[in-house]
C-alpha cells in the first residue's frame, strides 16, 4: 500500500491553481505535462521490463550451455541459471520503481531486512543448500555410487540441493540432509574400479608356518573372478590367544566384490582342510588347584 501511494504521488504534479471547467486547449495546458510524463515513464518501464525479461532468458540459456560444455552437474547449472534470471528481473523491477519516482533506497532497506529475517528463519535450510552446491560442484560421489555418509551405508539414488537419497543394501530408502554429509567424513566404496578382499583365517598353533603359507597362496591364486594384477598375497597377521591368524588378500572388480569374497573364503577353508590343518575354536586353559596344594604353596 505504501509503495502504491508513492507511485501515485510521484505521477501526480503539484497543483498550481484551482481546477475549473475549461475548454480542450485549457485542459491540455493543465494536464498535458502530466499525461506526457506518465506516458514517458510508463513506456520507459515497459521497455526496461521487456528488455530485462529477454536478457534474463538469454543469460539463463547461456549459463546452461556453458555448464554443459564444462560438464557441470545439471542441478547446479539449473540453480545458477535461475538465480541469474531472477536477479536480473529483481534489478529491473527496482530500477523501474526509480523511474516511476519511488524512493528505492527505503524499498531496498525493507527488502534487506526481509532477506535477513528469512535467512535467520531458514538457517538450517540455507546451510543444506550451500552444502548441496558444494557436493554438486566438487562431486565426491555420483549417482549409483555405494557410499558411507553421515553413518549410513547405501547406493546413491538422487543428489538434490537440500538432501541426498540413498538405498541401503537391505532395501531401505534413507534421506540425509546435505549439511550432515559435508560436516562428516565421506567414504566412496565404489570410486575405484577394483577393490581388495581381505579374509582372515585362524590356524592351529601346531601347524607349520611355511606349509600354511603355501596352501593359502595356492588357494588365493585359484579364486574364480580374482584379478591377476595386483597378485594375491598371504600375510601372517597375529598370534592370537588360540590361533595363528592369517589374512588372504585378493583383488576383485568392484562389481564382483561380494562374489569374489565368498569364493576366497571357500577356497581358503578347503585348502586348510585338504592340507590336514585345523581351524581351532576359541579356547581357554583353566588350571584347578586343590586346597592342599594351595596351602603347601
Amino acid at each position: 500500500m505504501l509503495l502504491l501511494q508513492q507511485v501515485v504521488l510521484a505521477l501526480t504534479p503539484t497543483p498550481t491553481a484551482a481546477l475549473s471547467p475549461a475548454s480542450g486547449g485549457e485542459f491540455w495546458d493543465q494536464w498535458g505535462d502530466m499525461i506526457m510524463t506518465c506516458g514517458y515513464r510508463a513506456g520507459t518501464v515497459l521497455i526496461m521490463l521487456t528488455g530485462a525479461w529477454v536478457a534474463s532468458g538469454f543469460v539463463r540459456r547461456l549459463i546452461r550451455r556453458a555448464a554443459e560444455r564444462t560438464k557441470l552437474e545439471m542441478t547446479v547449472a539449473k540453480f545458477l541459471a535461475n538465480l541469474a534470471k531472477w536477479a536480473i528481473l529483481a534489478l529491473a523491477v527496482i530500477s523501474s520503481l526509480g523511474v516511476l519516482g519511488v524512493q528505492t533506497a527505503s524499498f531496498a532497506a525493507v527488502l534487506a531486512a526481509m532477506g535477513l529475517a528469512i535467512a535467520l528463519g531458514f538457517q538450517s535450510s540455507l546451510s543444506n543448500l550451500a552444502a548441496g552446491v558444494m557436493l554438486l560442484v566438487f562431486r565426491p560421489f555420483k549417482f549409483g555410487d555405494m557410499v558411507v555418509i553421515a553413518g549410513q551405508t547405501g547406493r546413491i539414488n538422487e543428489i538434490d540441493l537440500f538432501m541426498t537419497e540413498l538405498d541401503t543394501p537391505d532395501g531401505r530408502r534413507v534421506v540425509v540432509p546435505n549439511g550432515q554429509i559435508v560436516g562428516s567424513p565421506i567414504e566412496n566404496i565404489t570410486h575405484h574400479p577394483r577393490r581388495r578382499v581381505d579374509v582372515t583365517i585362524g590356524i592351529d598353533y601346531r601347524a607349520d608356518l611355511d606349509t600354511t603359507r603355501r596352501l593359502l597362496e595356492q588357494a588365493a591364486r585359484e579364486v574364480p573372478g580374482a584379478l591377476p594384477d595386483p597378485p594375491p598375497r598371504v600375510v601372517l597377521s597375529t598370534l592370537n590367544s588360540s590361533s595363528v591368524d592369517w589374512v588372504v588378500q585378493v583383488w576383485a572388480p568392484r562389481e564382483q566384490f561380494i562374489d569374489v569374497r565368498q569364493a576366497t573364503i571357500r577356497a581358503a577353508k578347503r585348502a586348510v582342510e585338504a592340507g590336514g590343518l585345523e581351524i581351532p575354536f576359541p579356547q581357554m586353559v583353566v588350571h584347578l588347584r586343590s586346597p592342599a596344594s594351595s596351602e603347601a604353596a
